[in-house]
């Protein structure tokens, strides 16, 4: 069972910036389609970002020029950079394949907020 560990949440100011990182427990990130996800508090979980093979990438509207994201498959781990944060992308962030194959890692909390 392929283990993922998000990590790089905290709390920023409005404007700022975090960058976060997914690391797995097997060499997965070359072989599928990645993405990170969030969660805010009652809402259901939405996709954010995503990277296809060939590192084409899609991004939720909500997101668009303001997100980043990136693999090094050579170190097993996938990255968000998230500039320009903003009070609604407070969430829980989670990264998984997409369509998501494996069992959800813990997340990282990432907080915006003045």
């Amino acid at each position: 069972q392929v283990h993922l560990v998000e990590t790089g949440g905290g709390l920023e100011q409005p404007g700022g910036s975090l960058r976060l990182s997914c690391a797995a427990s097997e060499t997965i990130f070359s072989q599928y389609t990645m993405a990170w996800y969030r969660q805010a508090p009652g809402k259901q979980r939405e996709l954010v970002a995503l990277i296809r093979r060939g590192d084409y990438t899609n991004y939720a509207d909500s997101v668009k020029g303001r997100f980043t994201i990136s693999r090094d498959s050579t170190k097993n781990t996938m990255y968000l950079q998230m500039n320009n944060l903003k009070p609604e992308d407070t969430a829980v962030y989670y990264c998984n394949t997409a369509p998501a194959q494996y069992s959800w890692g813990q997340g990282t909390q990432v907080s915006v907020s003045s």
